[in-house]
């Protein structure tokens, strides 16, 4: 049986009916206290959360940029979902290293862990999430336990894992530090595929259309996704959404993402189309 999924989303198809109440806001919450300099201005984060729903779930989400620009916003595609969203600044290169890029990441985490229940959400239903550099920043702290470890966190306590169109090898920008062209891959302990071990969560791993996505971006994944199901993890999926290049591609996977959240959340089995 063919285990790669294919799919093509249509909004009216692949729409899932979620809760729709009130929802409330809050802005500019500082998450990493005592990092100190570019930290103070980077390291903060917005939590938009239900306020009639009693142990909801929270995705933290990173945002893309490549590493080196972007900026906080809550996905639009997985609002009024009945689902906390946690929406995440972190330190940017080059005016911050790629160590502490991931470590802001662990640290926005690790806040979840302590605040989401002072709102009404549950710590046993924090995911983490992010397009593509928030999706290289999702992987290395579920897979690399050191980061979140830092902060007192079992990284394993996380329910579940969505990196959108992450890059799985040395991240680009890592390489182009060291005088790496985009298309030399290179593996090392800044990539992803260098830490895949055996997950007590799901995990899905979304990628645009292969041939509209960045440099064998697509391929990476699929590479990763093997490498995972050798190592033992039956609840990792491969979704490639066709007609979608990499900048496209998140407005799909939020419907399927959504659906995971709502099955793990509930103790259901899980969707795998």
């Amino acid at each position: 049986m063919k285990k790669v999924v294919f799919i093509l989303l249509s909004l009216t198809l692949a729409q899932v009916a979620f809760s729709q109440g009130a929802y409330k806001v809050e802005k500019d919450i500082p998450y990493h206290a005592g990092a100190g300099g570019y930290a103070s201005e980077r390291c903060m984060l917005d939590f938009y959360y239900p306020t009639d729903i009693k142990d909801f779930p929270t995705v933290v989400w990173f945002h893309g940029g490549g590493l080196d620009h972007g900026s906080k916003s809550i996905p639009d595609g997985l609002k009024d979902s009945g689902i906390g969203i946690i929406a995440v600044n972190y330190r940017l290169l080059p005016k911050a290293s790629i160590q502490e890029c991931i470590d802001d990441a662990a640290a926005a985490v690790a806040w979840a862990f302590r605040e989401v229940s002072k709102r009404g959400g549950s710590t046993e239903k924090i995911f983490v999430a992010g397009h593509s550099a928030g999706g290289y920043l999702t992987d290395m702290i579920v897979l690399d336990k050191h980061w979140l470890a830092a902060y007192g966190i079992d990284s394993d306590k996380i329910a579940g894992a969505f990196p959108y169109s992450a890059q799985k090898i040395t991240h680009f920008n890592v390489r182009a530090k060291q005088g790496i062209g985009a298309l030399q891959p290179t593996i090392d302990s800044l990539a992803p595929l260098f830490h895949v071990r055996k997950l007590p969560m799901p995990m899905l791993v979304l990628s645009g259309d292969r041939e509209l996505e960045m440099n064998g971006r697509y391929e990476e994944q699929a590479y990763f996704w093997r490498m995972m199901k050798l190592n033992g993890n039956e609840d990792v999926f491969l979704y490639e959404f066709d007609g979608y290049n990499h900048s496209q591609m998140p407005f799909p996977a939020h419907n399927v993402v959504k659906r995971y959240i709502n099955a793990i959340s509930k103790g259901e089995k899980l969707p795998v189309r």
